[in-house]
């Protein structure tokens, strides 16, 4: 936990990964988890910026679903919210991990996905 704590209150912004796959995000963002006491964390340490990469969009239940990724920022919003982020100032990037899809380069599976991929975001 040390380190964890070191890294973080050197960092100018977080980057958030939450799994799509239903009961996986749901289970990252509950009272319980260790998601939301990164978020705190974060924030208490001065972390000011966040952005959340909902990934592994490509799993065959999810199948790169825009009404899967639709539903996941309101609820990640409201939790962040909740441990003092600002949620209009989050970015929500639809990710696979595994090929970087959406990080380096767009996801052709989610070209109506407009806003910034990660290194984007990264960058403004």
């Amino acid at each position: 936990i040390r380190n964890i704590i070191t890294c973080t209150s050197l960092a100018d912004i977080a980057i958030l990964m939450i799994a799509s796959p239903q009961g996986e995000s749901e289970a990252g963002i509950s009272e319980d988890d260790q998601t939301r006491d990164y978020a705190l964390l974060s924030f208490t340490l001065g972390v000011k910026q966040m952005i959340v990469c909902i990934n592994k969009m490509d799993e065959k239940t999810v199948d790169y679903s825009e009404e899967r990724y639709n539903e996941m920022p309101k609820e990640l919003k409201d939790h962040l919210k909740g441990v003092s982020y600002n949620p209009t100032k989050i970015s929500m990037i639809p990710t696979f991990g595994l090929n970087g899809d959406n990080m380096l380069e767009r996801l052709l599976n989610l070209a109506r996905y407009k806003d910034p991929i990660l290194i984007e975001a990264l960058d403004s």
